[in-house]
């Protein structure tokens, strides 16, 4: 009998190539590390294949995905097969807990987001999207539904902060123009990449949107590359070192 999916996207279908095109950015990552503090132990909560993941430290993964799971480097630590709604660890046991770009995929965000604050005695790092900032991007001009569908996704970046209690604090992150994770905002100077199905692939909205839609989109966006019309509204991007739009950093320290 096949697992369950553990959260909304099913990474062991659809997670081929992760590793290749979701690594970390070190700008990025810097900001990551920092929050975690002087912590020596820290989990990392849907880990995937290990992007963010600091190696100067004692990092316990935990990844429901075998798919996920098996991409990632020889250089890191294996990952425990379990979700993040239950982990199977006492309270307070890591100096610190991270995770990175998945709480919108859990099946119960507020489950997990509690069995992080509960498993860490200091303080829970979590690099995720505002919702409510993702169509600073102009891809919402191509494939709205993208917008939407991913708006759904994201919890709301003040509930978290409830969720978590203690001091909560949110950092906007700048994306910087050659940034080697492929998430979508990643692209906002290079549209063109968005013409690769293997980039789109690796970015787990477009799950969510129907083919029709993506294909109009595409189609579109192709079209205006092709005879200048994203550069006349966009092209001023191509020129701008870095992107401010929906990546957040929440750091909460407990009371």
């Amino acid at each position: 009998m096949s697992r369950p999916i553990a959260g909304d996207f099913d990474y062991e279908t659809h997670g081929a190539g992760y590793a290749v095109r979701r690594r970390t950015d070190p700008r990025i990552a810097a900001y990551v590390h920092s929050a975690l503090g002087d912590a020596r132990t820290v989990i990392n909560v849907g880990a995937g294949a290990g992007s963010y993941e600091p190696t100067d430290r004692q990092v316990t993964p935990v990844e429901p995905s075998a798919s996920m799971r098996a991409q990632r480097p020889a250089h890191l630590a294996p990952a425990l097969d379990a979700v993040a709604e239950d982990l199977p660890f006492p309270d307070d046991a890591f100096d610190a807990a991270m995770a990175t770009v998945t709480i919108h995929q859990w099946s119960d965000t507020d489950a997990g987001l509690r069995e992080l604050r509960r498993v860490s005695r200091g303080p829970v790092v979590i690099l995720t999207f505002d919702g409510d900032a993702l169509d600073l991007l102009w891809l919402a001009e191509y494939v709205p539904e993208l917008i939407a569908a991913e708006r759904r996704r994201y919890p709301d970046i003040e509930h978290v902060r409830q969720v978590l209690g203690g001091t909560a604090t949110v950092t906007p992150i700048p994306i910087p123009i050659d940034c080697v994770d492929g998430f979508t905002e990643a692209y906002y100077a290079r549209p063109e990449r968005f013409l690769d199905p293997l980039v789109r692939k690796s970015q787990s909205a477009w799950g969510f949107v129907d083919q029709p839609a993506i294909d109009r989109g595409v189609e579109r966006l192709r079209t205006d590359l092709a005879d200048g019309e994203w550069n006349r509204r966009h092209g001023h991007l191509l020129r701008q070192p870095s992107f401010l739009g929906s990546l957040r950093l929440i750091t909460a320290l407990p009371d």
